[in-house]
């Protein structure tokens, strides 16, 4: 680490003893000396450091926080093809806003950025679960060694809380009852499997260095502006086009849709309220079979089931997610979007901004850009 960053973490250390105070139990760090720089620290805003803020969560998260107070926050995002400035679009001139391209593969950039922050909510990831299938390294680069060098950060800043993004995912399928936070991680393909390491990478942090850190596992969020190689926004895109649409094997299997806003909503509670240490499931959206979910965009498009074919069933497709949110609930969640009113609105947006389907679908195929690992990506 180099003299500067060296300073600039040992100034931020308060962070940790501020969030002592709040959460009523002792952190104690070993070697760290909190000089007068870091003590004046404590008169700062609040900066929250919100990795992958350009994409589709991060997006409606960022907005969120924009406008709930006056807290300072740094978006840091690859722009993959999954992010966009288009997302965060007025907000960009917000004072409070401040975006920085870049990996959070880059160690020495990410420790320059949570040097200067409070708090980082972490949702850079990838998240295509067909993807996985033929890229399953990237994935466990970017989910897994990306929040690996989040954490290093984290602890050697003291930052004051690290919110750690992840899925429902990783507890594999469930015939039938929800799984509590308690649940054993059975993921099933390599995504959700990527989603497990870093959750338990997260929480090894905690345990053996202290950083606070809470996880929240939310279920299939849906709404405007989210990339078209999601079910949703691809079944939508290709019938305003006018193109089939393809449904795998029999439909039967069950998914939670939770709205973007309701999510970014129990991810602000984890955020300001969480107890570090803990995992927070964010649940509470309507379950549908993706047969029930298909009958409902076609009805609110006008259209009928022979724009609908039957394809093979996806590898490793599981038939059922389930969750019980209980334990968010008493930090005070609640769902607030019905299903029906958000999915005509989210039909809406992508009915009205066909500019911003591009690029409209990506080849699972196709080869990703290598990693740098050493790239000094400035900000």
């Amino acid at each position: 680490m180099s003299n500067e960053s060296a300073g600039l973490c040992t100034a931020n250390t308060v962070a940790a003893e501020r969030h002592s105070s709040e959460v009523g139990h002792s952190r104690r760090r070993v070697g760290v000396v909190l000089t007068r720089t870091a003590r004046q620290a404590r008169a700062r805003s609040n900066r929250v450091l919100v990795t992958g803020g350009a994409g589709f969560i991060g997006s409606h998260f960022v907005r969120q926080l924009l406008a709930a107070d006056d807290s300072e926050v740094t978006v840091l995002d690859a722009f993959t093809y999954a992010g966009h400035r288009e997302n965060l679009g007025d907000l960009l001139s917000c004072p409070r806003l401040r975006l920085v391209e870049g990996n959070i593969l880059d160690g020495p950039l990410v420790e320059r950025l949570v040097a200067t922050h409070t708090a980082v909510v972490h949702l850079a990831a990838e998240s295509h679960v067909d993807r996985s299938f033929f890229e399953a390294g990237n994935f466990v680069t970017t989910n897994v060694l990306g929040t690996q060098i989040l954490l290093d950060a984290a602890m050697r800043c003291g930052i004051g809380k690290f919110v750690h993004v992840s899925t429902d995912e990783v507890y594999g399928p469930l015939l039938s009852g929800a799984a509590t936070e308690e649940y054993p991680l059975r993921p099933t393909v390599p995504y959700a499997a990527s989603k497990a390491a870093s959750d338990l990478i997260a929480m090894s942090y905690f345990h053996t260095y202290e950083v606070p850190v809470c996880i929240t596992r939310s279920s299939n969020n849906f709404g405007p502006r989210q990339h078209p190689e999601k079910i949703i926004p691809l079944f939508v895109t290709r019938l305003l086009k006018d193109e089939p649409i393809a449904l795998h094997g029999d439909g039967g299997h069950v998914r939670n849709w939770l709205h973007v806003q309701d999510n970014c909503a129990g991810l602000e509670l984890v955020l300001r309220r969480g107890e570090p240490g803990q995992i927070y499931n964010i649940g509470g959206g309507t379950d549908l079979t993706n047969k029930e979910l298909t009958g409902r965009i076609l009805a609110e498009l006008e259209t009928g089931w022979d724009r609908v074919r039957f394809a093979q069933d996806r590898r490793s497709n599981d038939r059922r997610y389930a969750m019980d949110w209980s334990k968010i609930a008493d930090l005070g969640y609640w769902p607030r979007r019905s299903l029906d009113d958000a999915l005509a609105e989210t039909i809406d947006w992508y009915r009205d901004n066909p500019d911003r389907w591009a690029p409209e679908q990506r080849n699972p195929a196709a080869p990703i850009a290598a990693v740098n690992l050493e790239t000094q990506a400035g900000e």
